[in-house]
């Protein structure tokens, strides 16, 4: 009853707030914002909330707040787009999406999958929203509950869910995420700073690689080139199939699943540093797990979408809790969003509940609303964008790897971003060739960071109790909350190991020749071996013992595959190869000559600049690749150059440059 009597009389003023003419104006402007910036693959809400943080100063403060809440709201809603249409993560929070909304327009159900989700994403919202409204007064005591300890464990439960995603041949699974795991501690170590497969002349590496480039590497790429080389539409028979109100309905059908999940997405999203990154991925993997015929998951499965998109909006939710409460960034976007309430004379933090608490329920149901109105617009617009899977894919194809390429080269604004990229790209082609699961080595890569830190953190503070007492170190370890953890995480791998056979993430693959897919495990192996010596090279124990650990255990996962290669017939699992069979055996368009056409756009750029490059490569590409007339090739690469420069202008950034800028001063956006 206190807490009602304490929620109620803000929650009045908030709703009244939300509901003045102007706020609702900011809030929709700021919806129409974040879906024109979530669209396009790898930007996401630090970009978007960057955007408009220059003209909230000085605004009415309900007002900004509106603005700013509109924007980062929809952003995991309109990010969806990419993930089913193209096959590529809009945002770390839609990489789930994937792996059964692409089959599903590969399939013909773009309109369906998307209906489904944009569903799923409101109702999320909604009920991240109204469980905040009363759970915002009682988070303090969960939020201070999670030590060291607790998030070391919420960690390995994010990568438990390798176990559901491994394939057919778990050695594989769990392979690929060492393998992610180990990409993940490229550069200086964040304890004590040692340089590790960073310490040579390329300076890019020390920093090491930003997640938006090996998300956009590892599924944007492969996918792109796989559907250039088939020449063809994304949808197989050009068509939109079933319609919004059939994903809605598919959605109504699921709704306790959307609710379990959205649950799971408040409840991570409370944690702070580790919402985005990993509670899609424990949504789909309990899909699959609380799911009975799972041999579907994989390959167009409407509720591999619904259950990461109920989740992922949810999520936002939560990450207010430590943002609003404690003043601590729940994730990237809500970093910049408290910088944005600072500009408006708000500081986030105790004191904002404590004195302000109709300002924290304004931008709760804010959230919410901005939900309800970023669903109806992308629902209402669902046909006609899903209308982009039935046109002809040579004419996408440029156009998206511009726009991934623009947006890779925001991580750190350095032609390097754009040389990893391509290589990481051509390791997820790799990947995906030779059926490794992409999703396990992007939940090792995604997890790395924390894993080695809470563990090394954990680990110390663990020691000094022990040296006090072992009840007490024993104590510190085994938290109820951690033994809870334990056990979910135990069942969760077992479930997954059992149920990994049924579920196809790459969907079906046939083997083929023994010789290229034991070349790619020798590969992987060799680099393997390189990373545990330069580990071991390490002075600081501190720095070495994560990296040498994870490579050693992920070199006795790929001694196994090895040594099933060199007993098994040539038809094993192990020998899976998409050249063998299958719609990429089948393409008329080869592998490296199309994966050279992108090869060619990164040589230019490295000569002339992007804009340059980028001009002349469009040009010859839809003269020659897609038998254009040069008249229509010149309009088209007019189109291409127009948007990006437009997009630079607005975002105020510049663009990759070449050998030529170096030596030459050029105007802007050459420049």
């Amino acid at each position: 009853m206190d807490i009602l009597a304490t929620a109620l009389p803000a929650l009045s003023e908030a709703f009244a707030l939300i509901l003045h003419p102007q706020q609702v104006m900011f809030l929709v402007l700021g919806v129409l914002l974040g879906l024109s910036v979530g669209v396009f693959p790898g930007l996401g809400g630090i970009a978007g909330l960057s955007l408009v943080l220059p003209f909230i100063y000085g605004m009415d403060p309900v007002s900004g707040l509106a603005l700013m809440v509109g924007l980062v709201a929809v952003i995991p809603t309109s990010d969806t787009f990419a993930s089913v249409l193209m096959g590529i993560p809009g945002s770390s929070a839609s990489q789930a999406t994937v792996l059964d909304g692409f089959p599903m327009a590969r399939k013909g159900e773009a309109a369906r999958a998307l209906a489904a989700a944009f569903a799923s994403s409101l109702f999320g919202g909604l009920l991240g929203a109204f469980i905040l409204t009363f759970f915002i007064l009682i988070a303090r005591p969960l939020v201070l509950a999670f030590g060291l300890p607790e998030m070391l464990m919420i960690t390995i439960l994010g990568l438990s869910m390798v176990a559901v995603l491994a394939g057919s041949l778990p050695l594989k699974g769990l392979a690929s995420a060492g393998l992610g795991l180990m990409i993940g501690t490229i550069g200086a170590a964040d304890a004590g700073g040692s340089p590790r497969m960073s310490d040579y002349d390329w300076d890019y590496l020390y920093d090491g690689l930003k997640l938006v480039i090996v998300g956009l590497g590892i599924f944007a790429i492969p996918e792109i080139v796989s559907l250039l080389r088939q020449d063809r539409s994304i949808s197989r028979d050009a068509s939109l199939g079933a319609g919004w109100f059939d994903g809605i309905r598919d959605w109504w059908r699921n709704r306790f699943l959307s609710i379990r999940c959205a649950v799971i997405g408040v409840l991570v999203g409370v944690i702070p540093g580790l919402g985005g990154s990993v509670v899609d991925w424990i949504a789909y993997g309990h899909t699959v797990q609380t799911s009975k015929e799972k041999e579907k998951f994989g390959s167009g499965d409407v509720r591999g979408v619904i259950g990461p998109e109920s989740s992922n909006n949810a999520k936002e939710g939560g990450g207010l809790v430590p943002t609003l409460i404690f003043g601590i960034p729940g994730s990237g976007s809500m970093a910049v969003f408290i910088g944005g309430m600072a500009l408006l004379g708000y500081e986030a933090g105790p004191q904002l509940i404590t004195n302000d608490l109709e300002i924290t329920y304004t931008i709760v149901w804010s959230l919410a609303l901005a939900n309800v109105v970023g669903a109806g617009l992308c629902i209402a617009l669902s046909g006609g964008i899903a209308r982009l899977t039935t046109i002809r894919f040579t004419l996408l194809a440029p156009f998206l790897f511009m726009l991934i390429a623009f947006a890779a080269f925001q991580s750190r604004q350095d032609l390097g971003d754009l040389i990893a990229l391509f290589s990481i790209g051509l390791l997820g082609i790799f990947l995906r060739r030779f059926n490794w699961s992409r999703p396990a080595f992007l939940i090792g890569f995604v997890l790395s960071t924390q894993a080695e830190n809470y563990s090394y953190q954990a680990f110390q503070v663990a020691n000094f109790r022990f040296q006090r007492s072992l009840e007490e170190g024993l104590g510190y370890i085994f938290t109820p909350i951690v033994l809870v953890l334990i056990v979910i995480t135990v069942v969760s791998v077992y479930f997954g190991i059992r149920q990994a056979k049924q579920i196809r993430p790459e969907g079906e693959v046939t083997t083929g020749t023994k010789l290229a897919p034991l070349l790619f495990l020798l590969a992987v192996t060799g680099y393997l071996l390189v990373s545990f010596f330069d580990a071991m090279m390490i002075d600081q124990t501190t720095d070495m013992i994560f990296p040498a650990t994870i490579s050693f255990l992920t070199l006795l996962a790929c001694a196994g595959l090895l040594i099933r290669m060199v007993r098994a017939p040539a038809d094993d699992v192990a020998f899976a190869d998409r050249e063998a069979g299958g719609e990429d055996a089948t393409a008329p368009h080869g592998l490296w000559g199309t994966l050279a056409w992108f090869a060619t756009l990164l040589g230019l750029t490295i000569l002339l600049g992007f804009i340059l490059a980028l001009g002349l490569f469009l040009l010859v590409f839809f003269r020659v690749r897609a038998g254009m007339s040069w008249a229509k090739s010149a309009m088209f690469t007019g189109a291409g150059l127009s948007f990006m420069i437009a997009m630079g202008w607005v975002l105020n950034r510049d663009f990759p440059p070449g050998l030529l800028q170096s030596v030459v001063e050029l105007p802007w956006p050459i420049r």
